[in-house]
């Protein structure tokens, strides 16, 4: 993307995007200079952030695709970044051909090209808010319009709770979700796990976030994801890495070693 495209859109190429970001490390070209300075920062402290995305996204495929088998034919990707490979609604419609997708993001960039990609699908929308205020984004009109929260729906938070620092508010954005869930609903979530590095490998990490309007990274382990699911049955094999979670072909899993020592995105579904 060039600097005249930002600037025609209103958007500051100089600030690093947490999505845009993302896209770099998952080989995508939808990012400018500073994204790029940015996330090699990060590279430099985390080598292997790129494969931790690939498997990010990997683990989302596996989950939807899974969820969609259930018979749940309503997704909601809050905080979906830019448009990739094997997007949600690619990987339902090879299930349900007609299920229904909303992406959800704050981030212009990611609504112009998901807006100029999906224009001409009509089972899916694009939807502009904030995370942060939960209620006012499940009762958005266009969310509302395509999402029936009478019936199950898959609510997905993969990359996106770790930089909400303040617990309070992630207490609320589950609990506001929770609350609009029939059974039969499913929450996939992914999230940044530091394992036990040390703090001057947390600080050196956090250097990069903090260039960027989320203003930083927050870790948070499987007992306390386990809180923010409380009321919902988490599905097997629990919370684990993503490379973890239920791997393709099932018979790489018994290759699979789990070490919550180190650096990994944590990932889980669960089901009401």
């Amino acid at each position: 993307m060039t600097n005249h495209e930002a600037v025609s859109e209103g958007i500051d190429p100089s600030t690093p995007s947490v999505a845009r970001m993302y896209d770099y490390y998952l080989g995508g070209k939808d990012n400018f200079a500073a994204d790029r300075d940015a996330a090699d920062q990060f590279i430099q402290v985390l080598p292997g952030i790129r494969e931790m995305v690939r498997e990010n996204r990997a683990f989302l495929s596996r989950a939807v695709e899974l969820v969609a088998r259930e018979g749940v034919d309503q997704f909601l990707d809050i905080g979906s970044g830019l448009p990739t490979r094997e997007n949600v609604h690619e990987v339902a419609h090879r299930v349900a051909p007609e299920a229904r997708v909303v992406y959800v993001d704050i981030d212009p960039i990611v609504l112009s090209h998901g807006r100029a990609l999906l224009e001409d699908n009509p089972y899916t929308s694009v939807v502009q808010a904030d995370m942060r205020e939960p209620e006012l984004l499940l009762a958005h009109p266009e969310v509302e319009g395509v999402i029936d929260f009478t019936r199950p729906v898959a609510v997905l938070l993969t990359a996106m709770l770790h930089f909400v620092p303040e617990e309070a508010v992630v207490d609320r954005i589950l609990t506001a979700i929770r609350e609009r869930l029939v059974p039969g609903s499913h929450v996939i979530v992914t999230h940044a796990f530091a394992g036990e590095v040390s703090a001057e490998v947390r600080e050196a990490g956090q250097r990069p976030y903090r260039l960027t309007s989320v203003g930083g990274l927050t870790s948070r382990g499987p007992e306390r994801l386990a809180e923010l699911m409380e009321g919902l049955e988490i599905l097997e094999p629990g919370i684990v890495p993503v490379h973890a979670w239920r791997p393709d072909p099932p018979g790489d899993g018994e290759d699979v070693v789990i070490d919550l020592t180190e650096p990994d995105i944590l990932g889980l579904v669960g089901r009401r």
